[in-house]
């Protein structure tokens, strides 16, 4: 990479052209980040100690909240510095580290929530052998296989993209290093990289959320064979905060990444960036809290014990 460029360093942009705005964003977007990595911790903390929530279902869902942590993580304090500082500067070898670190995550996350759905399919429609199934291992196993596919995945897109030679200007046009903004200041013609790039994550995509479908089409099949209210109702609360999860990771990610690449924009893109990148993964805990029982007497009694020590 590094005997192919000339640019030794790139300028990352900031929130916002406009410095009041940006000042805004900077504050809003700190706040969020800091509010989302300790509900994810709290989320973390909770299941570890309580009992009650070692199941399958609560162990993915740890996993993704130390998976939102990372997430936001690789772009978000960077980001909040520069914007603070006012230093835009990111190396050459750093931004490759970001994007490459970003989309493994990002992936992850895709892969991971696949799986989750098919917990809660196992959950649904095989419940008298799911404890048997689902397995400690089986659940290790799957988490595993799912950073693995992520951390190669990305080694495409990372190589995709860095393959090309920068030697003009260096100002991305976002507040990280992300795939189109940095593919536009190759000295080259990037757009066959650029469409190879939208053809492979589409491919990956979509699969992931085929497979994510196939669970749901059994689970709302198994539901709709059930003949009591109640049963149907408690079938389907416990995958409505996992369904409500993905709808906002496959919404806001898709906006950008499952676009036509004669259609983007870098406004467009930095504002899609910001759902995909922290409000979602913020989202995720609050999520999983306010729609379910179990998680609520589990954080009262984490609450109540902090009292009990101050006291």
């Amino acid at each position: 990479m590094g005997n192919q460029s000339t640019v030794a360093r790139f300028i990352l942009k900031s929130f916002s052209d406009d410095p009041t705005v940006n000042a805004v964003c900077t504050g809003c977007l700190l706040v969020t980040y800091a509010f989302g990595v300790l509900a994810n911790i709290a989320v973390i903390t909770v299941i570890t100690k309580d009992g009650h929530l070692h199941t399958p279902m609560y162990f993915f869902l740890k996993s993704l909240s130390f998976l939102d942590v990372c997430y936001t993580s690789v772009t978000m304090p960077k980001a909040i510095v520069n914007a603070i500082l006012g230093s835009q500067e990111i190396s050459f070898l750093e931004c490759a580290v970001q994007l490459y670190s970003f989309f493994t995550l990002a992936a992850t996350e895709c892969f991971l929530l696949t799986t989750m759905a098919y917990d809660r399919c196992m959950a649904i429609y095989r419940p008298l052998v799911y404890g048997v199934t689902m397995s400690r291992k089986l659940c290790w196993e799957l988490v595993s296989t799912a950073w693995i596919c992520g951390a190669l995945y990305s080694i495409f897109h990372a190589i995709n993209t860095f393959s090309l030679p920068f030697c003009g200007p260096n100002v991305i046009d976002h507040f990280f290093c992300d795939i189109p903004p940095v593919m536009r200041l190759s000295c080259v013609d990037y757009h066959t990289n650029e469409e190879v790039s939208f053809i492979y994550t589409s491919c990956i995509i979509l699969g992931a959320c085929v497979l994510t479908l196939l669970s749901y089409l059994r689970i709302i099949s198994t539901i709709a064979k059930m003949q009591q209210v109640q049963g149907r109702w408690k079938a389907f609360s416990t995958c409505s905060s996992h369904l409500t999860t993905v709808l906002l990771f496959y919404g806001t990610g898709s906006s950008l990444y499952l676009r036509p690449t004669s259609d983007y924009s870098p406004i467009q893109a930095r504002l899609a960036a910001v759902f995909y990148s922290i409000i979602t993964p913020t989202l995720n805990p609050l999520i999983y809290c306010l729609r379910n029982k179990e998680m609520k007497v589990a954080l009262e009694k984490v609450f109540l014990q902090l009292q009990r020590r101050k006291a």
